[in-house]
């Protein structure tokens, strides 16, 4: 698996509905691939209308720099080599957790991105996603 086809993408996006399920948070959830194109959406019936941009950005933040948006949000903090990282890109890169790379080789082929819960909760819900696309 080199690239992030719709297929691929929508595979993602039901393993990370069904863990935003089995939580009882409702999500937005978002796939892109390589050059940061959306490859899929889905908002579940009553996730937070902000969280449509916010999963979106997470992707975008996580596949653009190559970093989890946890990660990002450690490099970003006051004192730290990349402060003020969040007011870049016309304010898309996101600095909490819930945007993961999607990685072959060690080598990024995109990224998904949730938002609707805690930053915990995105995560856990991200993470579901990632897990499923190692195991294609």
């Amino acid at each position: 698996m080199t690239e992030i086809t719709l297929d691929v993408a929508k595979q993602l996006v039901d393993t990370a509905e069904e863990k935003a399920e089995e939580i009882d948070v409702p999500m937005c959830i978002a796939v892109m691939d390589v050059g940061a194109n959306l490859v899929a959406f889905h908002r579940m019936d009553d996730a937070l209308l902000a969280s449509v941009d916010i999963a979106q950005n997470k992707a975008y933040s996580s596949v653009s720099l190559r970093l989890d948006t946890e990660t990002i949000w450690e490099v970003s903090q006051p004192g730290e080599s990349l402060y003020g990282l969040g007011n870049t890109n016309d304010g898309r890169i996101v600095t909490f957790g819930g945007g993961i790379p999607l990685e072959v080789d060690g080598r990024v082929v995109g990224a998904v991105g949730v938002s609707g819960g805690s930053a915990e909760e995105d995560v856990s819900v991200a993470s579901a996603a990632v897990e499923a696309f190692e195991s294609l």
